[in-house]
């Protein structure tokens, strides 16, 4: 399978698990230690390169952030900086500039959907064959 095609099916497969998974979260609420309570924790893997060129510059990204993450979720959110790898059909790793993003929301449908528009934004924007998601839950105090 291509690279390409093995993104794309790990998206899905990925995509699929969150689809079957949204509706139980929460389901742990009683297991919160006193004084916290549950959320979902939504982190996201951006990319920003396509094959050896970067794309997604740091002035792209902050337009992105701004007009695309933040009015979904402007209770606040984390972006650190990482460096991402993978091995390719061929065996060959690449690497490449990251964006990781952290969320943290309400369990529910709606903060699922709201991540999907990000997601499906960002490769669209960029021409990016996926986004990472992972989709947790945490016992969370402010």
């Amino acid at each position: 399978m291509a690279v390409r095609g093995r993104r794309l099916f790990a998206a899905a497969i990925l995509a699929a698990f969150a689809f079957v998974a949204a509706p139980t979260l929460g389901a742990n609420a009683a297991a919160c230690p006193s004084g916290t309570e549950l959320f979902a924790e939504y982190r996201f893997f951006f990319g920003r390169s396509q094959g050896e060129v970067e794309v997604v510059s740091e002035e792209a990204w902050r337009a992105f952030l701004a007009e695309e993450v933040t009015p979904r979720f402007p209770d606040g959110l984390t972006v650190l900086d990482a460096a991402g790898q993978w091995r390719e059909g061929s065996g060959t790793i690449v690497r490449e500039r990251t964006k990781l993003l952290l969320v943290l929301a309400p369990p529910g449908k709606d903060a699922m959907q709201r991540t999907d528009e990000i997601a499906d934004a960002y490769r669209r924007a960029f021409s990016q064959s996926s986004v990472l998601r992972v989709v947790t839950e945490a016992c969370v105090s402010f």
